[in-house]
Parts: structure tokens; sequence; C-alpha cells
């Protein structure tokens, strides 16, 4: 599987309402850290997030988290 484009190598830290967010896996989106379509034909497809309640999260940017969408400090051992 192709690597995905890492969009910067820390998290995108954001308040968020509750509800449903599809974060990017590829690194391509326009709309960072959110989905705007650029994966097709890529091989990657976008995670879905459901949030119950209003609150701050710390969306993963590197695209390496083993706990995606959310950061789990991958980017830190990024070279």
């Amino acid at each position: 599987m192709a690597e995905p484009i890492i969009a910067q190598k820390f998290p995108f830290v954001q308040k968020q309402n509750a509800g449903s967010y599809w974060w990017c896996a590829c690194g391509r989106s326009k709309s960072q850290p959110f989905c705007d379509g650029s994966h097709k034909g890529t091989g990657f497809t976008p995670k879905k997030a459901d949030l119950a309640e209003e609150k701050t999260v710390a969306w993963c940017g590197c695209k390496h988290s083993k706990n995606a969408p959310f950061c789990d400090g991958s980017h830190s051992q990024l070279k």
C-alpha cells in the first residue's frame, strides 16, 4: 500500500461539535484534517469519527497514528 502524504508533523487541535466527521487518511485533502474526496484512486479511504458531545480533539496530522483518526504522538518518530 502507498504511504500517505504527511499533512503536517503535529496534530490538528480543534474544538468540535457533537456529530460525525470524516478524517482524511491519504493526506491529499485541501480541507485538512477532514476528507474532501481527494483520495479517489489512491487506495486510501477516510475514517469516520463519531463524537457524542462537544470536545477538543487532536486529529492526527501526520497520517501515521496507530489510533487514527486521533493523534497518538507518532509524528515525533517521523524523519
